[in-house]
């Protein structure tokens, strides 16, 4: 007998279909956050003059520094991918989609 096992992310903030995880990091502890892609945008706008005007904190030696940015979600990373293709950007069907090309698909889509 075959399963089918479906994950549906919730929105943390409202409540409603969420696109992208989101990690980051606040006094000392790390947190983990489920949005949607304008919830997710809304964040990022609240961040950037910190994120600006602050500096990147030194990593332990010997540690593996924290990853940073977001995890897609399948939908996010289809019309990514569809995004870049029809812009001229080239992208597999499949595998990791390199950050210039996520940033120029946030840029395109949240300006």
């Amino acid at each position: 007998m075959a399963q089918k096992v479906e994950v549906h992310l919730e929105d943390d903030l409202d409540g409603g279909p969420a696109d992208t995880t989101l990690t980051f990091a606040l006094g000392g502890k790390d947190y983990e956050i489920d949005l949607s892609v304008a919830n997710a945008e809304k964040l990022r706008d609240a961040l950037r003059p910190f994120v600006a005007a602050g500096r990147k904190a030194p990593t332990a030696q010997g540690r593996r520094p924290r990853a940073t940015g977001t995890t897609s979600s399948a939908g996010e990373t289809a019309a990514i991918r569809a995004w870049a293709k029809t812009h001229g950007h080239e992208v597999s069907d499949r595998g990791r989609i390199h950050q210039s090309i996520k940033d120029a698909y946030y840029a395109a889509h949240h300006s």
